[in-house]
């Protein structure tokens, strides 16, 4: 569900809820898309430090790392809020804050359901339904989802 200040999405997860969050957080570079960077150069990790207070952020191959925000709160394996601290062009704005929430709530033994809500988009302003219509377009938040998914339902 999307509204004018908010993009959610959720995908079903053929894993259980401690290897969903697992791979949504320590794993993230495993499946975070290579094309979602904000530095110049080739995207080489992508890393969410697994602790409130942690960063959110790139480390590209000429060895320049670029925050694209902090871990707001860390809850495993149920609860995930991130900093989004991107602007509207797609750079790191210290000044700017949204926020990105993941619920990972068990569905059984081997399948959780996992809900992405990124919110606060307000704080875009006049960018703010370019901004929402990109992280809601299928390159944007659905896309990295199933990405997600088909990493957390690979055991290997």
């Amino acid at each position: 569900m999307t509204t004018a200040t908010s993009v959610r999405h959720a995908v079903t997860v053929a894993a259980p809820q401690d290897r969903a969050f697992t791979v949504f957080t320590r794993d993230f570079n495993r499946w975070w898309p290579r094309t979602h960077k904000i530095g110049p150069a080739e995207l080489a990790e992508a890393v969410i430090e697994g602790r409130e207070g942690g960063r959110w952020y790139e480390r590209d191959v000429d060895g320049t790392e670029c925050d694209w925000g902090s871990v707001l709160v860390w809850d495993p394996p149920s609860r995930l809020v991130l900093a989004w601290q991107l602007s509207g062009e797609w750079a790191y704005d210290a000044e700017l804050m949204t926020e990105v929430e993941v619920s990972f709530v068990s569905e059984g033994p081997s399948q959780t359901r996992v809900t992405l809500e990124h919110r606060g988009l307000d704080a875009y302003g006049e960018k703010l339904e370019a901004v929402r219509s990109a992280l809601d377009s299928p390159g944007g938040w659905p896309g990295i989802l199933e990405d997600f998914a088909r990493s957390a339902a690979d055991p290997s």
